[in-house]
């Protein structure tokens, strides 16, 4: 029974050091390539490749890379959510539910240029949006809804039992359950799944290169809404720092120009990613009721 046991800990104590291993090599690379990524584009930066109403500058493609991925989140939050909610407390198990998941699977499957062609089909040809923001937007939309449905349902059926239980014991309706109860206490969960989701929509190239176009002349002073130079009208093409980077690379233009951009949208993602975090954590803390 000793040598049992002691052979137990021994292999406990070697998978454990295995998996140490394998999350400091994934720390090690993440570090390695954000830090060549970084440093190798801020060294050859100047200060004119941020400005705005600048060619060779980046100042209008960043802005238009945190407009896009906004609106984006805008159409797919609240559809991905409430779709999470339907799954997880509405939905009965059959023959529908089980091919909504499937339909589910194969969208968050499907290569960005395959959405990429739907989205030109769709909002360009059809809706005769022409290459816009919106279209792109609506486009990226398509891509990011799968993950922030099925991470809601997941952080909903992750949840215990006695959550749903006592508000219902309370007196509470099943609605009021799932929106004072079970979708604070899922924040954080859902926070992963829309950080996931504009992550994707910042590095998104195939998709827009068939719905946004290229280019992007901005007035900032210009606040009519209808003009093709107005920054806020989602009808104009948009050239994001992902279009920007590919376009500079294939033509062989201005390296040191795409090396920022690539760092620029690196260090977003990352500043995205950490506030997001912060955010849920703080809602979290608020609504279980901790303040330290």
């Amino acid at each position: 029974m000793n040598k049992k046991i002691k052979r137990s800990r021994m292999v406990d104590r070697g998978m454990t050091v295995v998996f140490y291993a394998i999350a400091l090599l994934f720390f090690l690379l993440l570090i390695g390539f954000a830090g060549k990524v970084i440093i190798g584009g801020l060294m050859g930066a100047t200060p004119e490749m941020f400005a705005f109403e600048r060619k060779g500058s980046i100042g209008n493609q960043l802005f238009n890379t945190i407009y896009l991925v906004f609106v984006a989140l805008v159409f797919s939050v609240p559809i991905g959510v409430f779709a999470g909610i339907y799954l997880a407390m509405y939905a009965k198990q059959g023959f529908l539910t089980k091919f909504l998941r499937i339909c589910i699977e194969t969208l968050s499957s499907l290569p960005s240029i395959v959405v990429g062609l739907f989205g030109y089909l769709v909002f360009l040809v059809f809706m005769g949006l022409g290459k816009s923001l919106l279209a792109g937007a609506l486009s990226v939309s398509i891509l990011t809804l799968p993950l922030i449905t099925t991470t809601t349902e997941d952080a909903i059926r992750g949840l215990p039992p006695g959550y749903y239980q006592a508000s219902m014991g309370m007196g509470a309706t099943t609605w009021q359950s799932i929106f004072h109860v079970l979708l604070p206490a899922s924040i954080p969960r859902i926070m992963t799944g829309v950080i996931l989701a504009a992550g994707r929509g910042f590095g998104e190239a195939a998709v827009l290169l068939y719905t946004t176009g290229s280019g992007s002349t901005l007035r900032w002073g210009n606040w009519d809404f209808s003009s093709p130079t107005c920054p806020f009208n989602l009808l104009r093409p948009a050239e994001t720092l992902s279009i920007q980077i590919w376009n500079l690379q294939t033509n062989g233009q201005d390296r040191a120009l795409a090396n920022l951009a690539s760092a620029v949208l690196l260090i977003l993602v990352l500043l995205f990613s950490i506030g997001a975090n912060l955010w849920g954590n703080h809602i979290a803390k608020k609504t279980s009721g901790d303040r330290d």
